[in-house]
């Protein structure tokens, strides 16, 4: 068996994807910087190491989310994300 790797941002964020008990998944690390990324299908985003703070679709604030904690992205939209420590991730994609 072999793993999907995924890279983006010149390398700066990198993720292997997996079939997760109940979803298809990419576990992952982002390094130090800001980035925006486009969803396809709805996500469910946890901060494994680290942390992120996002600016969901439609929202004027950022929030800032800690090791162990969860936020949910709408398929077909996009989101921002700084980070401010390399911060691992998990990433559930709902079909």
């Amino acid at each position: 068996m072999s793993f999907e790797t995924n890279e983006y941002f010149d390398g700066n964020v990198k993720s292997i994807a997996f079939q997760s008990e109940t979803l298809p998944a990419t576990v992952g690390v982002m390094e130090i910087g800001e980035y925006t990324f486009g969803t396809a299908a709805k996500e469910y985003m946890t901060v494994v190491s680290g942390s992120l703070t996002v600016k969901l679709p439609g929202a004027i604030d950022w929030q800032t989310f800690s090791a162990g904690e969860k936020f949910e992205v709408q398929a077909n939209s996009s989101f921002e994300v700084k980070v401010i420590v390399q911060t691992a991730y998990l990433c559930l994609y709902d079909k």
